[in-house]
């Protein structure tokens, strides 16, 4: 029997507010990485708002080059620090995972800046090399 709608989040909403596609949403759930929290009457996906979370999480972590595994893994150490009765060694775990993917994070965004500096500079030498006052 499917889950009462109101509250959730159809996976067209879900997508318009986390600027994924249907089908990225579908892969990250078969990957089960986020998968919807019930399903309506007629077998679609339902959201909350921390499904919506957890896409974003995912969202922000892509163009930084995380793996799916690794996505997974942070995933797991978020819900282990959310998770009242994990143990303190699991949180001491979590809490290690989640400085590692910063430090990985902050590696990236570097890169990423530095990439940006390129191509501006590179359009700012092609706008000159055209003459175009839009500069």
């Amino acid at each position: 029997m499917g889950a009462d709608i109101r509250g959730y989040l159809q996976i067209g909403q879900v997508a318009e507010r986390t600027e994924l596609s249907l089908k990225t949403i579908r892969h990250y759930d078969e990957m089960g990485l986020v998968q919807p929290s019930a399903r309506s009457a007629g077998g679609f996906r339902l959201y909350t708002a921390a499904d919506v979370d957890r896409l974003l999480v995912i969202r922000r972590m892509k163009p930084l080059g995380f793996t799916l595994a690794e996505m997974k893994q942070l995933l797991d150490a978020i819900d282990t620090l959310d998770d009242e009765s994990a143990t303190g060694d699991q949180r001491t775990a979590a809490r290690a995972d989640l400085l590692g993917f910063r430090d990985k994070a902050d590696g990236s965004a570097e890169r990423l800046a530095r990439h940006l500096a390129y191509a501006r500079e590179f359009t700012d030498l092609l706008t000159a090399r055209t003459g175009d006052p839009q500069a």
